[in-house]
């Protein structure tokens, strides 16, 4: 394979680079790894060490056993060469009670340290998803338009659980093999450095195998952690548009499509797995010739009686090579065990890389201070702020050079002046764009697709902030208030309706949650949902799920409209609020969503003009520009591009 990046296409556009992982890629990952532990010893500052010494007590205890068989292979010569049974017994039986109680001993650290390392492992995976949902709900909406949803979902699945494999067993099983290793090294050396040697040459072979193949192992797990992402990505694609690919017929190309993202995915996972599995049968195989090595070499010290060099000072013979052997066996299989935990390490980087980078992730940004807050009016009609809901709002703004707060009345005044906007530096998407909306007023924008007309209510949402320009709110710049106020202050329905998993009165409530039942039952009167939600099966506590599936398009969206209604704001966004809607059910939402907007700022995003015909003024954009504004009659007066599109002269698209 080329060290090119290779492109991989599907049908419809997606696809993506799929290069060689570089050494930057995998220093990102083992960096990321590190965070990740270093936040599981900040969330466990007491259990985390407990788990450790138990895993290190238990190694140690299971390293140790060697000695007391060579003591008691010393004890049987003895007897064997002395024929006095009654002398070796009570030594025979103390080094056996010995070995029983230390393997007793190290039954209650294992089981110990298990159930502690269960525990924190979920805890620490709660905490993580935790942390990442929160940080998640704290970014942009940019960050939602630009990563695939299914992207996101997999790093709740597949990463978190490349890390809780780390966190449950490579860990342990890690630290575990070290900590064997280690001892049973010093006891080798104790027992025969000569013997030592020559196992060491033996794993010198070991490492350079290990390092080779490794890193294939490294790049290709690295790698196919990312084409899990792109493969679900696509799945959850084709899920929520299934009926669109049926009904154009579209099956055999969407196929098509996730075989060249699943090929890539088998293609990397297949090359990780090859290099994985094939490292464990090298390391036993060179285990066991290491093994007939020691054994010929201890022969050989013991036919020619080769001085033993030892810490022990110990004659190098039977007693002392047969535990030696068993010693030697562990030795290579604990080093078999620290290279194979590797590939779940490489793996939880992998996965580690890609929360981390979501933690990462610049979170929204709010400089406001201006606050909304609830307010009364005294006699002298002077306003003050007061904790219970009055139905009374004003913005608390403090001047910090005078010292001073004063509070400014929500009247629902909204001013945008000579504003430009781009989505991406350089493509301009709204040019010189000026609105004014009175309180009480209705506004309505109509154009074509991509004209610029939702961009406009997100500028006021605040979902982006402007390039140049200025956007007021009761005289205030937005930009002073704190995003979840002006949000709280302003009402939006969309032309997608997104409806939650629980009860029609929950999902109603979603708009103010400190809503009484008859305010949601109120508020669905108002839309002209309170029909049809009476007739369903358990009425107001009829349970939505897969966004209101068992709703029709029309019925879902009058729950939206209601949830609106609900928040009782004075300023109203209908992006295509009723295009879901049939001409008669729109008579009869009309009608509420006119209740609905008395004494309301309304901006209305429309292209059935039927609904905006009433509106006090109508703006046409074309290309991010506002080529004519004002109400219906003049603008059919002037026979401009509006008189062409109410008489159908002209297109909207």
């Amino acid at each position: 394979m080329s060290n090119e990046a290779k492109v991989v296409k599907a049908p419809g556009g997606r696809g993506g680079p799929r290069g060689f992982v570089s050494i930057k890629d995998n220093k990102d990952s083992l960096g990321s790894l590190m965070r990740i532990v270093k936040k599981y010893k900040t969330f466990f500052p007491h259990m985390a060490p407990i788990a450790v010494i138990c895993i290190i007590l238990s190694a140690i205890i299971g390293s140790i056993p060697s000695v007391f068989v060579q003591k008691v292979i010393s004890v049987i010569e003895k007897w064997y060469s002395s024929g006095d049974w009654s002398s070796a017994r009570p030594e025979i039986i103390k080094y056996l009670a010995v070995l029983v109680g230390l393997y007793l001993f190290a039954l209650i650290l294992t089981v110990t340290q298990t159930q502690m390392m269960a525990f924190m492992t979920q805890k620490f995976m709660d905490r993580l998803r935790n942390e990442m949902f929160g940080k998640m709900e704290k970014l942009p909406i940019k960050f939602f338009d630009t990563h695939k949803h299914g992207d996101i979902m997999s790093y709740y699945t597949n990463d978190i659980d490349t890390l809780r494999q780390m966190v449950s067993m490579a860990i342990p099983t890690l630290i575990q093999a070290m900590v064997t290793v280690s001892v049973v090294f010093i006891v080798m050396l104790y027992f025969s450095v000569w013997m030592t040697i020559v196992l060491l040459a033996g794993v010198v072979a070991m490492a350079l195998i290990t390092k080779k193949v490794g890193a294939g192992s490294a790049k290709y797990f690295i790698r196919q952690q990312k084409a899990v992402a792109d493969t679900e990505g696509y799945i959850q694609e084709m899920m929520n548009g299934q009926k669109v690919v049926k009904v154009f017929n579209h099956e055999q190309q969407s196929i098509e499509g996730f075989d060249v993202l699943n090929d890539g995915f088998y293609e990397d996972s297949w090359r990780a797995h090859a290099y994985a599995n094939i490292l464990g049968p090298i390391i036993n195989n060179i285990g066991n010739i290491l093994y007939v090595a020691l054994a010929l070499a201890g022969g050989i010290f013991i036919l020619m009686e080769i001085p033993n060099l030892s810490l022990s000072r110990m004659a190098f013979d039977i007693s002392v090579l047969v535990p030696f052997l068993n010693m030697a066996k562990q030795f290579m299989g604990n080093l078999n065990q620290l290279t194979m935990q590797m590939n779940s390490i490489v793996m939880a980087g992998a996965g580690a890389g890609r929360i981390c980078a979501l933690l990462d992730e610049e979170p929204e940004a709010d400089d406001g201070y201006v606050t909304l807050v609830n307010v009364e009016e005294d006699e002298n009609g002077e306003l003050h702020e007061v904790a219970e809901h009055t139905g009374k709002w004003a913005w608390r703004h403090p001047h910090k050079a005078e010292g001073t707060v004063t509070y400014q009345p929500l009247k629902g005044d909204v001013r945008m002046t000579e504003v430009d906007f781009a989505y991406e530096e350089g493509k301009d998407v709204l040019h010189d764009v000026s609105v004014f909306a009175e309180p009480g007023q209705k506004v309505a924008f109509v154009g074509a697709t991509g004209a610029g007309k939702t961009t406009i209510t997100n500028l006021i949402n605040r979902f982006y902030d402007i390039a140049d320009g200025k956007i007021r709110y009761d005289g205030i710049n937005i930009n002073k208030i704190r995003k979840d106020d002006l949000r709280r202050s302003l009402g939006l329905v969309l032309q997608e309706t997104n409806l939650f998993t629980g009860t029609v009165m929950e999902n109603i409530r979603y708009g103010r949650l400190e809503a009484s039942d008859e305010d949601c039952r109120e508020a669905a009167r108002l839309a002209g949902a309170d029909d049809f939600i009476t007739r369903l099966p358990e009425g107001y506590d009829t349970m939505l799920t897969n966004n209101g599936s068992n709703l029709s398009q029309g019925q879902r969206q009058l729950i939206a409209i209601a949830r609106a209604a609900v928040a009782d704001p004075p300023v109203m966004i209908l992006d295509e609020a009723t295009s879901s809607i049939d001409t008669r059910t729109e008579a009869l939402v009309q009608r509420g969503m006119d209740k609905l907007m008395e004494g309301r700022t309304v901006f209305v995003i429309a292209h059935r003009l039927s609904t905006v015909m009433d509106s006090d003024v109508i703006m046409v954009l074309d290309h991010g520009r506002i080529i004519e504004r004002g109400d219906h009659n003049r603008l059919i007066a002037e026979k401009g591009t509006y008189y062409r599109l109410y008489t159908g002269a002209f297109e909207l698209e």
